[in-house]
């Protein structure tokens, strides 16, 4: 019986199924540079420090990409193409984007980013596929 009791605690104690997020990245210019991606898992930590980050090579038209082995739960992401594989989002002299960028569910903030609220996509147990389009 204490075997049983014992199972039954410290399987209840394992972590969930990892899941894998599956993104597809439309609207991609050209093959040049790298598509880079930053997930994150939290509002306090949206557009700062990513938990992971991820670059795939671009390619014109539709690239795919997946993060693997993740919790269950909440994530937003954002997405640039790194066109001149320089490492950063490019910007003009106000401030403004010169790469394509794209934000987890196409969400646009005003005059800003997004909120993590508008760009939270829920990752369920056995994984998901997103799509997002490059603007």
């Amino acid at each position: 019986m204490s075997r049983l009791i014992f199972a039954l605690l410290f399987s209840a104690a394992l972590p969930s199924h990892a899941a894998d997020l599956a993104i597809r990245i439309d609207g991609v210019a050209s093959a040049e540079g790298e598509i880079k991606i930053a997930l994150y898992n939290s509002a306090d930590t949206f557009l700062g420090k990513p938990l992971r980050g991820v670059a795939a090579p671009a390619r014109q038209g539709t690239v795919d990409v997946v993060i693997a082995d993740l919790p269950a739960g909440d994530y937003a992401f954002a997405v640039y193409h790194d066109t001149n594989n320089n490492g950063k989002m490019d910007r003009n002299a106000m401030g403004m984007p010169t790469e394509d960028y794209a934000f987890s569910n196409n969400a646009m903030g005003k005059r800003s980013a997004p909120r993590y609220e508008d760009a939270r996509v829920a990752l369920p147990e056995g994984g998901a596929t997103v799509t997002v389009n490059l603007r």
